[in-house]
């Protein structure tokens, strides 16, 4: 497949979403996300998603002129309302406001309320990684999973994403969907019309499917069983029970056109090493463990290969399909 400048794509799709109603900075948050993850090999959390941005621009699912804010707060803890708007320009502010907060007093909790998708969860994170210290991001989203024992859509495949600094080199950053797999796989698979494995997926009908479209209809499956469904209920309160944030149950999905304004939520966690053991015991721990990992053959450090990959699209491009870029095109008015 081509390749092509991040930079050219990054334009690219803050004019398609512009043009299709949001605002500049909303807009440019959102590409800085997108790009993040297409350059680091995440298409379900990439640039496919600017056509489904612009779609819920158009029809009313997303205010492209929301401008976020902060609307409630204590020293270590804030609330972001996203006013309905693309999720990125606030979760910027929940991430600056916390790394502000957390320097001051050791730690802060912000939550994003009235918020849409926010990518993938470990982008959010950099920031505070850059600033030396360690986050946790949550994210609730649309029905995907069924409570343990159920057939019905109640949670979302919500998320989960940290990040541990190091003193001299990259970040540890972990990041997992609480589904088998995140959801945007079946919709690649749906679009390159290939089957998807067993134990990825029910049907609507609750039974194990390898058609992409029959999961995508149906239920999603959790990982780990009965405790990945346990993480994910662990998601949705902290997501939406602090914040007011619809529950997955009560927002439509991110994979049609029409329907209602998600108001999901997101959560993230800040804490500065200083405030406890200090930060050189802090950065000993990490390396002492990284090291005892490392020792044995075979052990990856999480992060480490995104990164690589990152490395690699800003040196050659990012590859994207022919009919990616024409619906991009498109989209831009070129």
């Amino acid at each position: 497949m081509p390749k092509h400048s991040p930079q050219y794509v990054a334009d690219l799709g803050i004019r398609a979403l512009m043009l299709s109603g949001a605002s500049a900075l909303m807009a440019g948050a959102a590409m800085r996300a997108l790009i993040y993850a297409e350059s680091r090999g995440l298409a379900s959390h990439g640039l496919m998603r600017v056509l489904q941005y612009a779609t819920h621009l158009k029809n009313g699912r997303v205010d492209g002129a929301a401008i976020a804010k902060v609307i409630n707060s204590k020293a270590a803890a804030c609330l972001v309302d996203a006013e309905e708007g693309l999720a990125f320009p606030a979760c910027e502010l929940a991430i600056s406001e916390a790394v502000a907060r957390a320097k001051n007093v050791g730690v802060c909790f912000a939550g994003v309320t009235n918020s849409h998708h926010f990518g993938a969860a470990a982008y959010h994170l950099e920031a505070v990684a850059a600033a030396g210290m360690v986050g946790l991001a949550f994210g609730n989203s649309p029905a995907a999973m069924p409570a343990w024992g159920g057939k019905r859509g109640i949670f979302g495949t919500n998320p989960i994403a940290a990040a541990f600094p190091r003193a001299h080199d990259a970040p540890l950053m972990i990041d997992l969907s609480l589904s088998a797999v995140a959801r945007g796989k079946l919709m690649i698979a749906t679009q390159k019309g290939e089957a998807i494995p067993f134990g990825w997926a029910l049907d609507k009908n609750g039974l194990p499917t390898t058609d992409p479209k029959a999961g995508m209809q149906g239920t999603m499956l959790p990982a780990g069983g009965v405790k990945g469904a346990m993480l994910a209920l662990i998601v949705e309160l902290l997501c939406c029970a602090f914040t007011g944030a619809a529950f997955g149950f009560e927002a439509d999905s991110f994979f049609v056109d029409a329907g209602n304004r998600p108001r999901i939520g997101q959560a993230f966690l800040v804490i500065d090493p200083a405030a406890l053991a200090g930060r050189e015991v802090f950065f000993e721990r990490i390396e002492t463990l990284v090291a005892v990992m490392l020792a044995d053959d075979g052990v990856r450090l999480p992060g480490y290969r995104r990164a690589a990959i990152a490395a690699e699209s800003a040196r050659v491009g990012i590859e994207m399909s022919d009919a990616l870029m024409a619906d991009l095109l498109r989209l831009a008015g070129c």
